[in-house]
């Protein structure tokens, strides 16, 4: 495996997981960038936080566990965003989104500007682009990027947090897309792919919007990715679940990781099955490993 360290950006909300026992620190882009941290890549988040006590909690959090925050801004008037997290017996979250905060209301800067165009890859989503300003910088972002660049879109629906036009011009956007199943069905009906089952329709997205590759998770019960030339089938690990906030996003990491890397499709599978595990099993979204645990986790999916 290339011994290079890429440039990889989390593009969208960072923000406090409430729990009934307490708060994590949470938000998709921020756990796509810490995973991404750990497994040796330089990840870098973009988002936006308040000047609040909680916004100012969640800058010192981000920077002691090593997360680069130089492009995360900071608004002077919304708060720091929150979600009402609940789990259910089987681990699966529910969730309450605040609105409007911070991340609502990105700003396209001349700092935001010079990161995409040395970004090797970005992951966004669809709840960060719920508020029109954060939208159309996220597009600006993503068009200043260089061409071989890589663009995820990692569908996460989210509430009514979106709308058939942003997610389709997503899709037309991205170069790779990853969606759970129910999300397979839901993007489907909004751009006229009918579901048969996960593969099929896994292809006809990746083929109808030209994408490299197209990833649908399935739970417990792994995962699907379909290129061009092949699809690959992951059952998944059987795990004790602590709860399964994050792991999803810990899955894309180890996905990017090895698309840039450009590992086979069953290699870049079964390393993000493992690190969507190996969140799963922890409490919280951002779980912070010691040396040795960390060693295990990065020899795990090298």
């Amino acid at each position: 495996m290339s011994a290079r360290k890429f440039t990889i950006v989390g593009l969208g909300e960072v923000l406090w997981d409430i729990f009934p026992e307490g708060k994590q620190l949470g938000g998709t882009s921020a756990n796509f960038t810490h995973i991404t941290n750990l497994l040796g890549d330089h990840g870098i988040l973009a988002s936006r936080l308040g000047t609040d006590i909680p916004g100012r909690r969640a800058g010192e959090k981000l920077s002691r566990i090593g997360l680069d925050i130089t492009f995360v801004q900071v608004d002077p008037t919304l708060p720091t965003g929150t979600v009402q997290v609940n789990v259910n017996k089987e681990g699966e979250p529910s969730y309450k989104i605040a609105e409007p905060v911070a991340w609502d209301q990105f700003e396209w800067t001349r700092e935001w500007k010079a990161l995409a165009r040395r970004a090797d890859a970005v992951c966004f989503g669809s709840l960060a682009q719920r508020a029109p300003q954060s939208r159309a910088t996220i597009h600006e972002f993503l068009h200043a990027m260089r061409k071989d660049a890589l663009r995820v879109f990692d569908v996460n629906l989210r509430q009514a947090f979106y709308t058939p036009e942003i997610v389709a011009e997503s899709l037309k956007i991205a170069n790779v897309v990853k969606l759970n199943q129910e999300e397979l069905r839901v993007v489907g009906e909004m751009v006229g792919v009918h579901h048969k089952d996960d593969r099929a329709s896994a292809q006809r997205l990746r083929e109808d919007f030209q994408l490299d590759l197209v990833c649908v998770t399935r739970a417990s019960d792994g995962s699907i990715l379909c290129s061009q030339k092949e699809c690959d089938i992951h059952p998944g690990f059987k795990i004790k679940v602590a709860d399964m906030v994050g792991a999803g996003d810990a899955f894309t990491a180890g996905l990017v990781r090895h698309y840039l890397r450009k590992s086979p499709l069953a290699k870049m599978n079964d390393a993000a099955n493992r690190l969507g595990a190996w969140v799963a099993s922890q409490p919280g979204a951002m779980p912070t490993p010691g040396k040795r645990q960390l060693k295990k986790v990065q020899a795990a999916v090298a």
